[in-house]
């Protein structure tokens, strides 16, 4: 494993680095916020891990060059672009029609789940920036003299992806506490659907205008 990883400075750089990023808001940090104070801790921690299976598409694609597609292709960038901006305002737009009683815990079915899993990680993919950093970040840290090139790609992806989760999980439970808090008061359900609709929304034409952090 040694041999995939660049020099211990490079390294330490590289965590540095990385976890700065991670700290940054942008759309991936806002989505597992937004979930995690709307329906608690557990939509909050399960967005998270559905970001992190988002960003394992991206860190492969890396390695196989699906990456390098996107930047030097306008069209693909756009295609993608779009498609996750609609998808998040789709999300907005379901969000917003919900009813103004919070449910029950006896009311979530555990498909609940597995869905806001898979939004969360169908969120990350169809962010084109996310797909960019990783051509422009990973391959800073890797020496293509050394050979196996696409092996160090994952693996300093994976680190990536490691500290970029626990980041967001992190942020999912803390959002989670507030969430529960507010929604025991009387309409607070009504208007937190519409906060996070409109948060939705707006992080939706964000990424249509191109303008978000990845």
């Amino acid at each position: 494993m040694s041999d995939l990883l660049p020099s211990l400075p490079s390294f330490l750089a590289f965590l540095a680095a990385g976890l700065a990023l991670n700290l940054t808001p942008g759309p991936d940090m806002l989505y597992v916020a937004a979930r995690g104070a709307a329906e608690g801790r557990k939509a909050g921690i399960v967005s998270a891990l559905g970001i992190g299976a988002g960003a394992l598409v991206h860190t492969a694609a890396a390695a196989v060059g699906l990456a390098a597609l996107l930047a030097a292709s306008a069209l693909a960038y756009e295609v993608i672009r779009w498609l996750g901006a609609a998808y998040l305002l789709w999300i907005a737009v379901q969000l917003w029609k919900q009813g103004e009683l919070p449910p029950q815990p006896g009311d979530l079915p555990r498909t609940g789940l597995w869905r806001i899993f898979a939004q969360g990680a169908v969120t990350n993919v169809f962010n084109p920036k996310v797909a960019l950093f990783f051509l422009a970040f990973l391959p800073q840290f890797v020496d293509p003299a050394g050979g196996q090139v696409a092996l160090k790609l994952v693996v300093l992806g994976l680190v990536f992806n490691t500290t970029g989760t626990v980041v967001n999980v992190a942020v999912g439970v803390l959002a989670g506490h507030a969430g529960a808090f507010f929604a025991r008061r009387a309409g607070w359900w009504r208007w937190q659907n519409r906060i996070v609709a409109g948060l939705l929304a707006a992080l939706a034409a964000r990424i249509a205008l191109g303008g978000q952090r990845a």
